[in-house]
C-alpha cells in the first residue's frame, strides 16, 4: 500500500508524469542500453525497441500501476502484475536487474522533468517503483520455485509442418531425454536463437497443442516489416526470430527453449466457454480447445475465429477436429476475403443481441448464443480483442470473465 503522504504527491504529479511518460521511457531505454548493450543484444526484443512498442507498454504499465495505487489503495493490480511477471520469468529476469532499471529510470525522470522532481516527488515515485518491483520479484520468485531455476533446455525438432505460406508448426521433444515439463493450455515458452550478428534474441511462442506426454509444438508466423503505428511512418522491422526459424530450422535441428509460462489458462470447470481468436492468435486457443476435447469438457463451447482468408487460417483442421469431438461445441468463422459457404464475410460481429428463452441466454448476430456464466478467452490483434470484448460486454458477459493474451508488449494498458 502506498503511504498517505506519497499517495497525495503521486496524485498531484500523475498528470505531469503521465504527459511526459513517453519521453521518460524513451530516455530510460537509451540510457539503459548505452550502459548495458548486452541487454538489448541478448534479452530485450530488438524489434519491439525499433518499433517503440516496448516503450509504450512500459509507459502504460507504470501509469496504470500508479493510478491504481491512488484510486484503489487497498487493492493490488494482481492481474497486471501476474502477466508481466510471467513474461519476465520466461526471459530469466533476476531481482538485481530491478536495481539497474531503477537507476536508469530515475535518471530519465530527472532529465525530463528537471526541477519539478523535488525530494518529496522523487521519494513518492521511488515508493511507487519499489512497490511494483518488489511485487513482481515476489511473483517471479514463486514462479521460479514452481519450475526450478530458469534454464535454457535443448529441444530437438522432430517435425516441421507448413500450416500456411507464412505459418509453420515445429514439433519438439527434449534432446536430453528428461521428462517433458507439464503446462496448462494457453501457456507459452520462450525460444532463444543465435542470429548472424551473434545476438541471442528471445521470443515467446504459445504451445499450440493440448498438454500431453511426448512432444510439444509451437506454431510460428513469419513477421514482415510493417509501418509502425504512431511512429511517424517508421517501419517495424521484420521479425528476427520468426524469420530465422522459418528460414533455417528443419527436422533434426535443436532449439533452446524455456519452461512454460503464462497466466491465460483455462479453469478446471465445465462452465460454458467462448474462445475467440484472430490470425496467429489461434495458437493458445487451439491448445485450449484440444485440452477440452481430450478431457471431455461437458459445458457449451463456442469457438470464434477471424482471418484474412481460408488460405491464411492456421490450425483449422485441429480446431475442427476438437469441435467435432466435444458434445456441445460450435465453430464460427469470419474471413475478410474468399469466405466459403458456412463462413461469414468481413469482421467478427457478435452484436445485435437480445434475450432469448427462459434460460436467459443471449443471442448475437449469426445465431451465436452466449449462455449465462460464460467465460471468454481472447487472443489476436489488439483491435480485434477490443472489439470482441466490447461485444461480449454488450451480450452480458461480466468484464471479470473476459480474459486475453497479447503477443508482444501489452499495449492494452498503453491505450486505456
Amino acid at each position: 500500500m502506498l503511504s498517505e503522504q506519497s499517495a497525495a504527491t503521486v496524485r498531484a504529479t500523475l498528470p505531469a508524469v503521465g504527459a511526459a511518460i513517453d519521453e521518460i521511457t524513451t530516455r530510460f531505454y537509451d540510457g539503459l542500453f548505452t550502459a548495458h548493450p548486452e541487454l538489448l543484444r541478448d534479452l530485450f526484443n530488438r524489434g519491439n525497441q525499433a518499433a517503440r512498442t516496448q516503450q509504450r507498454a512500459l509507459a502504460g504499465s507504470i501509469a496504470a500501476f500508479a493510478t491504481h495505487l491512488v484510486d484503489r489503495p487497498d487493492e493490488r493490480p494482481d492481474a497486471m502484475l501476474s502477466r508481466i511477471a510471467h513474461k519476465h520469468a520466461s526471459l530469466g529476469v533476476l531481482p538485481d536487474q530491478y536495481q539497474v532499471v531503477h537507476k536508469h529510470l530515475f535518471e530519465a525522470i530527472v532529465e525530463v522533468l528537471g526541477e519539478a522532481v523535488t525530494p518529496e516527488v522523487a521519494a513518492a515515485w521511488d515508493e511507487v517503483y519499489w512497490l511494483m518491483a518488489n511485487a513482481l520479484i515476489a511473483v517471479e520468485k514463486r514462479l521460479y520455485e514452481e519450475r526450478g531455476a530458469h534454464e535454457w533446455r535443448a529441444w530437438e525438432v522432430v517435425e516441421r509442418i507448413e500450416e500456411t505460406a507464412d505459418v509453420a508448426t515445429f514439433r519438439i521433444r527434449p534432446a536430453d531425454g528428461r521428462p517433458v515439463p507439464a503446462f496448462r493450455a494457453g501457456q507459452y515458452v520462450s525460444v532463444q536463437v543465435e542470429l548472424a550478428d551473434g545476438a541471442h534474441q528471445i521470443r515467446q511462442y504459445s504451445l499450440s497443442a493440448a498438454p500431453g506426454a511426448g512432444a510439444r509444438q509451437i506454431t510460428v508466423k513469419r513477421v514482415a516489416a510493417v509501418a509502425a503505428e504512431g511512429a511517424d511512418g517508421a517501419e517495424a522491422p521484420a521479425g528476427e526470430v520468426s524469420n530465422h526459424l522459418h528460414a533455417t530450422v528443419r527436422e533434426g535441428d535443436v532449439l533452446r527453449v524455456s519452461a512454460p509460462f503464462g497466466d491465460l489458462v483455462l479453469e478446471d470447470a465445465d462452465a460454458p466457454l467462448l474462445l475467440a481468436s484472430a490470425g496467429i492468435g489461434v495458437t493458445p486457443i487451439a491448445a485450449m480447445l484440444g485440452h477440452l476435447a481430450e478431457t471431455g469438457h461437458k459445458g457449451a463451447v463456442t469457438v470464434v475465429h477471424a482471418d484474412r482468408s481460408p488460405a491464411t487460417h492456421a490450425l483449422r483442421a485441429a480446431q475442427e477436429a476438437a469441435v467435432a469431438a466435444l458434445p456441445d461445441a460450435s465453430l464460427h468463422l469470419w474471413y475478410e476475403a474468399d469466405a466459403p459457404e458456412g463462413a461469414r464475410a468481413g469482421l467478427v460481429d457478435l452484436a445485435e443481441s437480445g434475450k432469448s428463452g427462459e434460460s436467459g441466454e443471449l443471442k448475437g448476430s449469426g445465431g451465436i448464443t452466449v449462455a449465462p456464466g460464460t467465460r471468454a478467452y481472447l487472443c489476436g490483434p489488439l483491435p480485434f480483442m477490443r472489439a470482441v470484448r466490447s461485444q461480449l460486454l454488450g451480450l452480458g458477459v461480466p468484464a471479470a470473465d473476459i480474459h486475453y493474451e497479447v503477443f508482444g508488449p501489452d499495449l492494452w494498458l498503453a491505450q486505456d
